[in-house]
């Protein structure tokens, strides 16, 4: 993949207090470039509990290309093919959910817990030609997991 077809990505999970903050914030590292700066902030539930806040925005295209090259570990990629045009919104953003606990362990799973957007990048910025840019893009990984 060498055009990448994001402005951006950003990654973003919570870390509720029954969860270890070390153990989180390395599932959400699964995704990233080495050495990344995480933004973390503290804030209160509605219960009064801590929740920790990671997030980052990666928008060098070598850290975008990095985290859509963690994707080809995805085995439902042909499911998010699938889905496209729910995941994609009007602003030409895409979503995906990600599975916390599996990526904690190293895995690519879809699911909960972690929270991939990225701003597709389309000319004209209109929600049908990011669905095909985004399409291209997933076929791409889908053929980089092939042929890993």
């Amino acid at each position: 993949m060498s055009a990448v077809p994001f402005h951006y990505v950003d990654l973003r999970t919570f870390c509720y207090a029954t969860e270890d903050e070390k153990r989180v914030e390395a599932a959400l590292r699964t995704f990233l470039p080495e050495e990344t700066e995480l933004k973390r902030d503290v804030t209160e539930g509605h219960n009064g509990d801590r929740i920790v806040i990671f997030s980052i925005r990666l928008e060098r295209a070598d850290d975008v290309r990095h985290v859509l090259s963690k994707l080809t570990g995805l085995g439902e990629l042909d499911r998010l093919l699938e889905e496209l045009e729910a995941r994609i919104d009007d602003n030409c953003a895409f979503y995906i959910g990600l599975d916390k606990q599996a990526a904690y362990h190293g895995d690519v799973a879809l699911g909960e817990g972690l929270m991939l957007r990225g701003k597709v990048e389309a000319y004209p910025a209109k929600r049908e030609r990011a669905i095909a840019t985004a399409n291209e893009a997933l076929e791409d990984l889908a053929a980089q997991a092939d042929g890993a």
